[in-house]
């Protein structure tokens, strides 16, 4: 069972990470860059996906940890 995804978003003038349905953040950061490093760590631990936010709101990226079989079905 897949774990829940995580978010690295603004929050203000800072950034943080959400997990999936959590109304709260799981931690603040000064940088992007922190943000991403700590959400990737439990992105991998729990067999989830990490999805980046810019600046603006929107996602730029995401990361999948979880079961992604290679090549895809169909």
């Amino acid at each position: 069972m897949a774990g829940k995804n995580q978010y690295v978003v603004r929050n203000g003038d800072k950034w943080g990470v959400r997990g999936e349905g959590n109304d709260r953040l799981t931690r603040s950061f000064d940088t992007q860059s922190d943000a991403i490093g700590y959400g990737r760590g439990i992105a991998q631990n729990q067999g989830a996906e990490l999805r980046i936010q810019n600046r603006s709101g929107q996602f730029r990226e995401a990361w999948s940890y979880g079961n992604d079989p290679y090549p895809p079905k169909g």
